[in-house]
């Protein structure tokens, strides 16, 4: 079993979920995961439910969607048109394995965990819906498998008791994620400073859940020190399902992984002195030339040497202690000085 640190690896890991973009189609989820894989994604997720391990089948007013992306859904019957039938879970693992992307899935309940146990997956996912979920959160942890868990909506109270739930079954494989939890998410409400501080606190690989349009989000994230991206991926969003409007088609989340790779060589390492692209440049630099004929013995004044580009003279630092010596040769107007053209002893 791999550990968290072996799966995240090196770079930024980009995690593209499925969610209910296979429209209903398993030919359309198994092309999704090639399509995550040419796109640069690292892993495909999906998510282990049915419309009953998530909530009951009522038309009480407490299980209608009253506003957002949703609105006027019943919970029920929108989990049941969300779902990834478990029957294609497989191929869908298999096609992950074929093509050489990690995959792993979101449990909702017991049952769930059972089943992609003997699926054989390697990690879990927890949902921002579930952080509250101690129960689920104990048994997910004692199967000794790391474990990635989204924050959205979350108090620091509620996800330090979700962590400690984890850590208690002797599992300390956690790593968190940012996320606000409203589809699709504004940029305006990431709040990404929150992921720093809660590496700080729970001392835990960190990263964002995004839910927002584009891919500001995402690359900041990894400025500021994320190591996981999770950005939901569609083959396109005119093909109509519950998760469509708010994610990226191949060719966005394309462009999104080469966006977070650069970002990742910008920031590099701590380096001082020229890079190597700069090496041409040093000569363009100030330095200390005459700026009129000096004849041997003649005084450095203000009026015959200058602090000027380029940088084939001496140092600038020296200009003051120049001036006012004398020149031991004849120095052409648009010559560098050199310290060996100076008689340092004085006047």
């Amino acid at each position: 079993m791999r550990t968290l640190q072996e799966i995240l690896g090196k770079q930024t890991y980009v995690i593209a979920e499925m969610s209910a973009n296979h429209a209903g189609s398993l030919d359309r989820a198994l092309e999704i995961v090639r399509a995550a894989k040419e796109s640069g994604a690292d892993c495909i997720k999906i998510q282990t439910y049915t419309a009953d391990t998530l909530t009951i089948d009522s038309d009480k007013s407490y299980f209608q969607i009253e506003d957002g992306t949703w609105e006027g859904e019943n919970l029920y019957h929108l989990y049941q048109k969300a779902y990834t039938p478990w029957e294609w879970q497989k191929a869908i693992k298999e096609e992950a394995d074929r093509v050489g992307i990690d995959f792993f899935s979101t449990p909702f309940d017991n049952s769930s965990v059972d089943f992609l146990e003997e699926l054989g997956v390697e990690f879990y996912k927890i949902a921002s819906f579930e952080l509250v979920d101690i129960p689920l959160l104990k048994y997910v942890a004692s199967k000794g498998k790391p474990i990635i868990m989204s924050t959205g909506m979350a108090t620091k109270e509620e996800i330090e008791e979700a962590v400690e739930a984890i850590r208690s079954m002797g599992n300390h494989e956690i790593a968190l994620l940012r996320c606000a939890s409203a589809y699709p998410a504004i940029t305006d409400e990431m709040n990404l400073r929150t992921m720093q501080d809660m590496a700080q606190s729970f001392h835990v690989p960190v990263g964002l859940s995004d839910h927002s349009m584009g891919s500001v989000g995402a690359v900041t994230s990894v400025i500021m020190g994320g190591q996981i991206v999770e950005k939901h991926m569609c083959l396109s969003r005119e093909i109509e399902n519950p998760d469509a409007s708010f994610s990226m088609e191949p060719a966005e989340f394309k462009q999104m992984v080469q966006d977070i790779r650069q970002a990742e060589k910008a920031l590099g390492r701590v380096s001082y002195g020229p890079t190597k692209q700069e090496e041409g440049s040093v000569k363009f630099r100030r330095s200390i030339f005459c700026v009129k004929d000096v004849k041997k013995g003649e005084t450095f004044t203000e009026e015959n040497i200058r602090v000027i580009r380029p940088g084939y003279g001496e140092k600038p630092k020296y200009y003051e202690e120049i001036l006012g010596k004398t020149a031991l040769c004849d120095i052409e107007r648009g010559d560098p000085l050199k310290l060996s053209f100076v008689d340092l002893r004085g006047v």
